[in-house]
């Protein structure tokens, strides 16, 4: 049955995907906290409006890729392709602006109605970073120091280049769109469909074109740092200046743009060949106009967003599961007692597995699949003399001890381990 199977472009995470998937959320929440970046959570859905607005009207992403339908109450919703928006809006209805700036941290699922691939499905993870309220260069160091940090956690850093661009402010952004635009009509009808459409509502996008005759035809088109006033260009030494003060390397890519024209100054990407075209793991840049743009305060802004599915494909190795310990009960009668065991040492931070049923040969050989290192075993003659057998899996080698030493016992195990 059709119904069975997962929807095109949705996978289970389970298994060894599963602990790859938790080492890069866990790592980012990690070093984020290190940071001083609180973590929040926004909703799966809004309403429409607030991606169509953000994301542009005319976007692919909002023509082409939305998951959006209207509710039981008559409402215009979206499952949400990304952070920021959301983000942006529990900035501005939850009035979060008294004590700017604020640093935020989340991760969770996103939802794209396009071609699954390696890399991107349907519904994919993200882990995301935003500052709102600090419009000082240092904030772009710091936002993509943050992001070079998780890779190095990861074992990713060689793996991966930052790639870094300036769109300059709204004026030099301007002053540019209207050179790049004169310069493309004169090759309009060589253009590829996509860009045509783009010539008219969103010129730097072409920059972003992947055919291979608009490349060529790009070789030749005016850069945006022609275009930069004085302000925009001082802004972007200081980014340069801040990254290399901490020994973070980067490649200038003039073709990194974003469309909207919120985005200001500075664009990044850490990119791999890893992935094949997917090639971008961490994606950001500055958002000054956004918050205003969506009906708030004028509140600068930048981040990033990572791909969760992307990040855990590049591990080298399946993150190691804590060994769990087995308690064994020995005979039906110290099944309750077994039981009380096994909610201590959990109650004392261990990991336990319990089996529910099977005599001592088959618990055993299940605490073996379940990869535990140890197992305790508890018997009539044990429980009635207050003590406990130990026995380690991996050598094969037991110890009689005081049911009260064990905890202490297994800690000590875990600490020489």
């Amino acid at each position: 049955m059709t119904s069975l199977r997962p929807v095109r472009g949705t996978r289970d995470i389970v298994g060894e995907d599963a602990l790859r998937h938790r080492k890069v959320i866990e790592t980012g929440r990690e070093v984020a906290a290190r940071y001083g970046y609180a973590e929040v959570a926004t909703p799966i859905f809004e309403f429409t409006e607030v991606f169509a607005r953000t994301l542009g009207e005319t976007s692919d992403v909002v023509t082409k890729e939305m998951y959006s339908f209207t509710d039981r109450g008559g409402e215009a919703v979206t499952l949400r392709p990304e952070y920021t928006a959301g983000i942006a809006r529990a900035f501005i209805s939850g009035s979060l602006g008294q004590n700017l700036p604020i640093k935020l941290f989340c991760s969770g699922p996103m939802f794209r109605y396009e071609r699954p691939q390696k890399g991107r499905l349907r519904q994919f993870h993200q882990i995301d970073v935003e500052v709102i309220g600090a419009p000082e260069p240092l904030a772009d160091v710091e936002v993509i120091a943050l992001g070079a940090q998780i890779l190095r956690a990861l074992g990713l850093s060689e793996h991966a280049r930052l790639e870094l661009n300036t769109l300059g402010d709204p004026e030099s952004r301007r002053a540019y769109r209207d050179r790049l635009v004169g310069y493309l009509a004169g090759y309009r009808d060589r253009l590829s469909p996509d860009s045509q459409a783009r010539l008219e509502r969103n010129p730097l996008r072409i920059l972003d074109s992947k055919d291979a005759g608009d490349r060529e035809i790009l070789r030749d088109a005016p850069t945006l740092d022609a275009s930069l006033n004085e302000q925009s260009r001082a802004f972007f030494a200081d980014v340069r200046a801040g990254l290399d003060a901490l020994g973070i390397a980067y490649v200038i890519n003039p073709l990194l743009v974003r469309g909207l024209d919120y985005y200001t100054h500075t664009a990044f990407e850490f990119t791999t060949d890893k992935l094949g075209a997917q090639g971008a793991v961490i994606a950001g840049g500055r958002y000054d106009g956004l918050v205003a743009a969506m009906g708030g305060p004028d509140t600068p802004g930048i981040g990033w967003a990572a791909g969760v599915e992307r990040l855990a494909m590049l591990l080298d190795e399946t993150p190691a599961s804590v060994r769990p310990v087995a308690v064994v009960p020995i005979g039906a009668g110290v099944e309750l007692a077994a039981l009380q065991l096994a909610e201590e040492l959990r109650r004392s931070g261990h990991e336990v597995e319990f089996g529910f049923r099977g005599k001592l040969g088959q618990r055993l050989k299940r605490a073996t699949q379940q990869q535990a290192r140890f197992a305790v075993l508890l018997g009539e003659d044990e429980l009635a003399a207050g003590q406990v057998v130990l026995r380690d899996l991996d050598r094969g080698e037991q110890e009689t001890l005081p049911r009260s030493a064990l905890a202490a016992r297994l800690r000590q195990a875990a600490r020489d381990s």
